[in-house]
Formats: C-alpha cells, structure tokens, sequence
C-alpha cells in the first residue's frame, strides 16, 4: 500500500495548475507580459517560456515489482514470495531566471524515505555547476544510470558492501558537476548524513568523487571509462557497521517473516573509511559489455572489536546485454551513464535480453556463527558470494517496461538457518514513467 503524504496534495494542485495552463494554450486564449509559452505533454507535464529562462516539469515513475526466492534467500529454506512497489516517485523540477534550477523528488511506495532528492543549482559558472540541498552522490556506472533505464532489475551485490557511497537519505551536501568537450565528466560532492557523528555531536563529512573518460559518443558506439573514489572518518561513537547484500533480490528485505538478508561482516569502525571503484563499458549497435570493481577498507575499533581487525570488502560485476530488434542504449555523456533504449517499432517495441554476474566478498568479518538469520562456518574469517542473473527487458514504449530476472546465487562459508548456502529467485517489474 502507498503511504500518503500532505505533499501528495500540494504536487498535486501544481499539477493541476499546469494542466489548467495547457487546457488554455489549446483553446488559445494564454496571454503574458513575456516570452511565449510553450507545453510538452510527452514524458510528462513540462510548461516553459520560448526564451528558456522559466520552466516547470511534472513527471514520476512507479515500479510494481514482484518477487519469488527460496533457499539461502530465505531463513528456513522454504520458498517465500512478496510483492510491493519498489518506487511511486513523483518529480518536479524546473528552471528561473536561466542560471537557476530546483529538483523535488518524493518516493511514496512503502518504507521510503520522505525526500528522495531536494535541491538547488547554478548553472551560471558553465561549464561548472554548483549543487547544494539533499543529493544522490554517484559512485559507480550503474548507480549512475536511473532506476527507470537500469538494465537488471535491481543494481549489483557490490553497492551493498558500502551502501553509504550513494546514500543520500537524511543528509545534505554540496556538489559540483562539469561536462568538459566531448570526451570528459567529472563531479565531487561532500555530504553530511546523520547517524555518524563525533563524540560531540557533530556530523562527519563523506566525501565522494567520480570522473569518466569517454573517447568514444556516437549514437551507435560508445567506449567509456571510470574511476570512483569515496572516503569518510567514523569515530567509535557511531553504531555497529554491518554489512548486508540483498544480493540483487529487493524482495528479501521486504518480506519480514522469511526474507533473509544475512550479515556478512560487522564491525565497531573508529577511523577511516575508504572506497575506490573503477568502471568500464563499451556499445557496438545493439550488444553492450561492461564491469564495475569496488573495494572498501574500514578502520575498526579494536576496543569494541575485540581485535584489530578492519572491515574489508571487495567485489565486481560483469554483464553483457543484447538489444533483439535492433535498437542501441542511450548514452549521456553529462552524467556519464547509459539512458533509455527507445523503440523503433511502436507497436513492438524493444526487446532486450541480458546476463550478469557478480562476485562479491567481505574480509575480516566480526560476525560471529550461530547469527539468529545467517552465520559463519567454524574458523572461517571471511564470506563470499556469486550471484548470476539473466534477464530480459520489453520496453512497450518510451514510458512503458515489463522486466523479468532469474538470479541463482551461491554462498561460501555462510548459510541460513536450515544450512542453505545456495537459492534462487524470480523477479517481476511493471514500469510506468511520465
């Protein structure tokens, strides 16, 4: 069930006002002391003036996702089965004065957050601009991409070994973006989330930065390159760090009764925490290949550890995807990331098919056997993991995509309360986007 929100109304009658707008410029009786007005109506509800300095956009998305799983995906073993909405997010963003830009996202499924994103920019200093509010930081090439275009249903096991890298929930920050020629994109943030603070109170900053060298756009070609690199102090006050993979399968945290998201490392961190990535993809027409690689090392509290151990992390994914009719991926240069796949055949549509695999593994682990959902093997002093998924993706049209993944994922030196250490799922997503 979707929550509702005060806020639901107030986008609402924005909405409303739009529409109103757009009822008049049919019937052709808008007037303005400026520039013309214009309306889009095709992804959404855009009204702005010819001149580009006024605008306002209403759009959202929602995911209707449904899960089946079973084995270490589960507590005891047997299948379990869930459905939900992954997202109900409604967008409005727009532009005042030129140089000046807003972003409100609201996720309004289940267990949300209230702000998804709530910003402001300049846009004055190009080829620079200046972001400040409650931002998504972008670590990684598929965390980049948006939920809507992602080609599996849901992103890579390695985001779960260090969640904070892309977190933006409860916390504020500055960024700064640039697009440079036709070959470069960079961006650096710092962010104040809270839940890590000092002794005396204050928050600790997270630093995260991203840079991509793409020698090759084209509408059919594209070679890109990435590095990331996210860093943080923790001081010992914080709560206990665990680190916890979905393994690709939202559905096993949204299932309370039976739904297994297993511990594989936990630690008391005091110090510094640290993350690098690298990313690499290449499109030729309608078949795409890329990799991402994470590794995170943490200080740990030898006091609350009971050792000196660091919570230590690494993991990588491959995938390879293959668009059936024809089509190639979008590809956006500013942001560096992939974007929608749009169909030639509307009546068809676009048939994509997919394979990733993931391998993940945390060092180290202070989690001890015997965990009430998962524990270690005797003398075992890490856990691992592979996750398979093949998938395939029918984009009916630019606003509409029916997905379905089967995942297979095996688990070392770490099994469930009925001596699982291996499971698979199904998984189903409606998408609507306007």
């Amino acid at each position: 069930m979707i929550r509702k929100h005060s806020f639901l109304g107030a986008a609402f009658a924005a909405s409303t006002l739009a529409m109103a707008i757009s009822a008049q410029v049919m019937a052709g009786t808008v007037t303005t002391d400026g520039a013309d007005i214009l309306v889009k109506t095709k992804g959404g509800l855009e009204v702005s003036t010819a001149d580009k300095e006024f605008s306002f956009k209403v759009g959202g998305r929602i995911q209707a996702d449904a899960d089946s799983f079973d084995g270490f995906y589960t507590q005891n073993g047997n299948r379990a089965d869930e459905t939900y909405f992954r997202r109900a997010r409604l967008e409005i963003s727009g532009v005042a004065f030129t140089d000046w830009g807003y972003t409100f996202n609201r996720n309004f499924s289940d267990n949300a957050s209230d702000w998804d994103e709530l910003s402001i920019s300049y846009n004055g200093w190009k080829p620079v601009q200046l972001s400040v509010g409650r931002i998504n930081p972008t670590f990684g090439l598929e965390e980049a991409v948006s939920s809507k275009w992602i080609t599996a249903i849901e992103r890579s096991a390695i985001y779960d070994l260090a969640p904070w890298v892309n977190s933006h929930e409860d916390g504020e920050g500055i960024r700064l973006r640039t697009t440079l020629g036709d070959m470069f994109h960079g961006e650096v943030g710092a962010y104040r989330q809270d839940g890590n603070q000092d002794v005396d109170g204050q928050n600790n900053t997270s630093f995260v930065a991203r840079g991509v060298f793409a020698p090759i756009v084209q509408d059919n070609q594209v070679l890109h390159f990435g590095l990331n690199y996210a860093t943080r102090e923790v001081d010992a006050t914080s709560s206990l760090e665990r680190i916890r993979p979905r393994l690709s399968v939202r559905g096993t945290s949204e299932d309370d009764v039976n739904g297994n998201r297993a511990t594989f490392g936990a630690a008391q961190l005091d110090g510094t925490d640290q993350v690098w990535g690298a990313e690499a993809a290449y499109m030729m027409g309608p078949f795409s290949v890329q990799g991402e690689y994470m590794a995170r090392t943490a200080d740990g509290d030898a006091v609350a550890n009971g050792n000196d151990n660091d919570l230590q992390a690494s993991g990588y994914n491959v995938q390879v995807a293959y668009t059936l009719t024809g089509e190639s991926r979008g590809y956006k240069l500013n942001g560096g990331k992939f974007d929608k796949i749009k169909p030639s055949d509307k009546k068809l549509g676009a048939w994509e098919v997919f394979y990733r695999y993931d391998d993940i593994t945390v060092d180290d682990t202070a989690v001890l056997s015997g965990n009430a959902t998962a524990g270690l093997t005797v003398d075992s002093i890490e856990a691992s993991a592979k996750v398979h998924t093949l998938g395939v993706n029918w984009y009916a049209n630019e606003a509409v995509k029916v997905s379905a993944n089967y995942l297979t994922a095996s688990v070392d030196d770490l099994q469930n309360g009925a001596g699982d250490d291996s499971g698979d799922a199904i998984s189903l997503r409606a998408q609507y986007v306007f």
